[in-house]
């Protein structure tokens, strides 16, 4: 992959916000198209959990290129860099899902124009904790050691995103509520935003907390999430292939999006309203500390565009992250798939009835 020729220009990013999923949108207007087809696609999709279920098309959507080439990862795909990738995850895993909640997310809803879709869509304004575990089994799904063997569930998962992206697409677009001057909704600059919330952003929390991410793991984690960006419809221009690439189009996209909305202060309040609640931290951490982890995550400038209550988070309930950090770096660990396994099930306690 070699994306070393492209700037992140206003007027690329511009083109970019005009660009959606061709061939998501293509499979999703010809299925519902009829509703024979719609039913079919929305059957596959529910029924869908492994990849080796992939390619049990019913007749209708046999001959839908999209989903029969679902299982194929990008030929620049490193294998020996996913896994190292998948293996960084492991290690930090408990960590890197509660910087999905205190950074990757409220950092998307900083993010005006694509904010909206979300608000219109109403997917983070009703049953906030449904929707946090459904992103979070992704996040689970798509790194786990065997994600992309016929065994595992990254391909699946990875497809019924795209298609609930499209799906996001049209209903968006058929409300009403949306503007022209916003460009298309889950446009091709908001879907590399969120990807890179979910890879430079995370390495960026972590060494907030004092965790020391080596170079080769920052490579790897950005290069499954790269090909994870590339499986979801992200244009191949937009996934960058170093962190200084990464740094470059987060600050072009931050540039230009970045700034206040009532939409995300809605999604924002949702989000911290519910935080406060279950309290997602489950620990010695207090659910009124862990808003302002958030802040402390985001810095005050995003922390006051997205409405976060102002405040100081004790250094205690930063200490307590760095410490499970620092566990985890000198923690060893001989097997990444029983590492990921018991992190994996510790997530689901811990969201058990919320």
């Amino acid at each position: 992959m070699n994306t070393t020729a492209v700037r992140y220009t206003n007027e690329f990013l511009s083109a970019m916000r005009e660009q959606t999923d061709i061939a998501a949108d293509d499979l999703l207007a010809r299925c519902f198209g009829s509703e024979e087809g719609k039913l079919a696609l929305r059957n596959y999709l529910t029924n869908l959990e492994y990849n080796s279920q992939l390619l049990q098309l019913p007749e209708l959507l046999q001959n839908e290129p999209l989903l029969r080439n679902a299982v194929q990862l990008p030929a620049w795909a490193d294998a020996k860099q996913m896994q190292v990738g998948a293996a960084f995850f492991a290690r930090y895993a408990s960590l890197i899902m509660n910087m999905l909640g205190l950074l990757s997310l409220p950092y998307c809803y900083a993010a005006a124009d694509g904010a909206r879709v979300l608000y219109y869509s109403e997917r983070l304004r009703n049953d906030v904790g449904k929707r946090l575990r459904e992103t979070g089994e992704f996040v689970w799904q798509v790194m786990s050691p065997n994600a992309f063997a016929p065994e595992g569930q990254g391909f699946a998962s990875i497809i019924k995103v795209r298609m609930m992206h499209a799906m996001a697409r049209y209903y968006t677009l058929k409300s009403g509520h949306w503007q022209a001057a916003w460009g298309q909704p889950v446009n091709q600059e908001d879907m590399a935003g969120t990807n890179l919330s979910f890879s430079l952003l995370v390495i960026r929390g972590l060494r907030k907390l004092d965790i020391a991410v080596s170079y080769t793991d920052q490579q790897a984690f950005m290069h499954l999430w790269n090909v994870i960006g590339c499986l979801l419809g992200v244009n191949r221009s937009l996934l960058p292939e170093d962190g200084q690439q990464a740094i470059a189009l987060e600050q072009a996209i931050s540039l230009r999006q970045i700034k206040p909305s009532e939409e995300g202060r809605a999604l924002t309040k949702s989000l911290t309203d519910y935080i406060t609640g279950a309290n997602l931290t489950k620990g010695s951490i207090g659910a009124k500390d862990t808003v302002q982890l958030m802040r402390f995550l985001l810095g005050d400038e995003i922390a006051d565009i997205i409405a976060l209550p102002a405040g100081q988070v004790p250094a205690s309930a930063i200490n307590l992250l760095k410490l499970a950090g620092m566990f985890q770096e000198f923690k060893m660990v001989p097997s990444v798939s029983n590492e990921y396994r018991q992190q994996y099930s510790q997530f689901k306690r811990q969201h058990a009835g919320l």
